[in-house]
């Protein structure tokens, strides 16, 4: 099968984050399966989910990971024009849910198995397809865990998320919590007897909101970025019954985005300070049992790889006609493969600008393009059995 086939079966399968994506999984392995390729999985702790990593060429030394995650974003409440799980095509573009972001690249990669396993790869391609990154990159932190184990494990990655199929060397982090604010109820009469909730969540969120003037005060910036500073955001709050009862609960999510340089710890350590300085004795002296409770719900770090690296020099080599773009705001699980030593950068077709949007597409010439670089990469894995050579 071409990629364009492959694609429309990959996009048949629902693999909307938290749903089940082992019927691709199996489907992808049944492929690998045909050629003669063992694979692994690193399943979800309740086993419904799975990551699933392949080696093609020798098993004892690094080589070229190729990067994609299976999940993809709902289609609920938006307006298709089309059947989102079944891939419509015509002159310039594929449409369907993941065509984009980003199952295009995953066909690329299958589509080429045959070449794979027909060249003798003296540099090994390591394939690892994830589930859950749409949520926070879940998956990937199993399967990166797993890979720490592995007795070799890939020297460079490229992370197939839509760039136009130019080369992205850096990306913001990030990471979300849920914050609980418990106080006490009474009679809206008598405020002074009870701790309102929702009055010292909206405090705690005008505190978040500010840290994005202090960002750019600080002159915490990076001009590549198109947003060039550390940014947060509140995206969800409940809290309160009725008017005339002081709320004794409310809880809202925010986020946080970091410039890679920019330690998020520090970044979250500040919120929780003025949390636990500032508000939580206010409240307790109202009542003791108050409380601000954080509750990570996603961290994954930033990329920040140099321009003079082994995976940008080989990227280069596959890829020609690729530019170097600027950093992104939006994450990937490059730089969780970067914790454990895999030198990273994001490579792959489409525009994010048609990603998680009804009629969700990808070109036909960008997938083309994504083919062409495949193609170029096992012929120059076939070439070299050393990274440092095949980067030349």
């Amino acid at each position: 099968m071409n990629s364009s086939e492959l694609l429309s079966r990959l996009v048949a399968f629902d693999t909307t984050s938290r749903r089940s994506n082992l019927e691709l999984i199996d489907f992808v392995r049944n492929l690998l399966d045909d050629h003669g390729i063992p694979s692994r999985l690193v399943p979800s702790v309740d086993g419904t989910r799975a990551n699933l990593y392949a080696t093609i060429g020798p098993a004892d030394h690094g080589g070229v990971m190729l990067s994609g995650h299976t999940d993809v974003v709902p289609t609920l409440g938006q307006d298709w024009h089309s059947d989102p799980w079944s891939l419509k095509t015509d002159d310039t573009r594929h449409y369907g849910r993941g065509s984009c972001d980003m199952k295009g690249f995953i066909a690329s990669v299958l589509a080429a198995l045959p070449a794979m396993t027909a060249a003798s790869l003296g540099l090994p391609i390591h394939l690892a397809f994830s589930y859950d990154e749409e949520i926070g990159c879940v998956g990937a932190r199993r399967l990166v865990e797993a890979m720490r184990d592995f007795g070799v494990r890939p020297r460079i990655g490229l992370i197939g998320e839509p760039t136009g199929m130019n080369l992205v060397l850096g990306h913001k982090g990030k990471r979300a919590y849920r914050v609980t604010i418990s106080g006490l109820s009474c009679h809206s009469a008598y405020i002074t007897s009870g701790v309102n909730a929702v009055e010292y969540a909206a405090e705690l969120i005008a505190f978040i909101r500010a840290m994005n003037r202090r960002m750019v005060e600080q002159n915490q910036l990076d001009e590549n970025y198109s947003v060039p500073h550390s940014t947060f955001h509140v995206g969800h709050i409940e809290g309160g019954t009725a008017l005339n009862i002081v709320p004794n609960a409310c809880h809202f999510e925010f986020e946080i985005r970091n410039l890679p340089r920019q330690a998020l710890e520090t970044l979250a350590h500040e919120v929780r300070h003025f949390a636990d300085r500032r508000l939580l004795p206010e409240m307790r002296e109202r009542h003791p049992q108050s409380d601000i409770r954080f509750d990570e719900l996603s961290d994954y770090p930033g990329l920040h790889t140099d321009p003079a690296s082994l995976v940008a020099d080989f990227a280069r080599q596959v890829n020609p006609a690729a530019q170097f773009a600027d950093p992104v705001s939006f994450g990937t699980e490059a730089g969780l493969f970067n914790e454990i030593g895999i030198d990273c950068l994001v490579c792959g077709p489409g525009s994010i600008d048609q990603a998680h949007k009804p009629d969700e597409f990808v070109a036909r010439g960008q997938l083309e393009r994504c083919d062409r670089m495949i193609e170029s990469l096992v012929a120059q894995c076939r070439r070299f059995d050393d990274i440092e050579a095949a980067s030349a």
